[in-house]
């Protein structure tokens, strides 16, 4: 494979998933109030020409409310992931100021990957008090160990490069040399791992809104129609939970192809 291909990969899957992602972000325009639209005289009907993917308990266009369900899952998802990124990326520059400073970090991530995500998750999110924010910030602070130990294994590696130590030995301060010669090299990896966190967040938001300490029930989320599929899944009703689930499979296998791949390319 030239060393071409990778870039070329990455930039095709970028293009695709910028396509799909613009899709799912403007579809409030051309779905209106169809996620909440009932249909008493179509209560759970199934997949059909008129009802694409079904319909629920109260007759609502299960297609409709799958994709807004989605585009909730997006906003939190990325949302999560950027300010994990942010949160990993202040922690492992502050770990390069001082050997304290790094101990105390390393202590920190070691500490925060020996708990389990999903109870640390609920624990968070039930002590905010559930809903959108408290999903963020909880996710947040959960996944933002592991991308914290890749960026200060690498700013520490850095520091003892020859730029650095010229700079160093031109008088300018450890600030200076974070701002201008580590942070931007790092940034190609920031950008990845959050890509790469996405994924992961999206995941755990409908993990933490299928046990109810998520996002608020009358809002068309994954994890709500999920949990709502539960009831009526083994009366043989199974388009509830089947479209739902796919959907979001195919979201995150998306977004992981792609920082896979752009990660093989940088």
């Amino acid at each position: 494979m030239s060393p071409s291909q990778p870039r070329l990969y990455a930039v095709s899957y970028l293009a695709l998933a910028a396509v799909m992602l613009s899709m799912l972000i403007a579809s409030p325009l051309w779905l209106g109030e169809a996620p909440q639209q009932m249909q008493f005289d179509a209560r759970l009907a199934p997949p059909s020409a008129s009802h694409w993917l079904g319909t629920d308990a109260l007759g609502r266009e299960l297609w409709a409310r799958t994709l807004a369900g989605l585009r909730l899952s997006f906003w939190v998802g990325i949302s999560a992931a950027l300010l994990g990124t942010a949160i990993a990326l202040t922690l492992a520059a502050i770990a390069t100021l001082s050997s304290k400073l790094d101990a105390l970090v390393s202590l920190l991530i070691d500490t925060l990957l020996s708990v389990p995500h999903l109870i640390l998750l609920l624990l968070i999110a039930f002590a905010l008090g559930g809903g959108t924010q408290a999903v963020i910030i909880a996710v947040a602070l959960t996944h933002w160990p592991s991308l914290a130990r890749v960026l200060r294994a690498e700013l520490l590696t850095l520091r003892h490069a020859p730029y650095v130590r010229i700079s160093r030995s031109l008088g300018k301060s450890r600030g200076f040399i974070l701002r201008r010669h580590l942070l931007p090299h790092v940034l190609p990896h920031c950008l990845v791992g959050a890509l790469l966190m996405f994924p992961h967040a999206i995941l755990h938001e409908a993990a933490l809104t299928f046990l109810g300490v998520g996002l608020d029930p009358n809002q068309p989320a994954i994890g709500v129609l999920l949990a709502d599929a539960m009831r009526y899944i083994t009366a043989g009703y199974w388009w509830l939970g089947v479209f739902p689930g796919l959907g979001l499979l195919l979201l995150v296998l998306c977004i992981d192809r792609l920082a896979f791949t752009l990660r093989r390319a940088l």
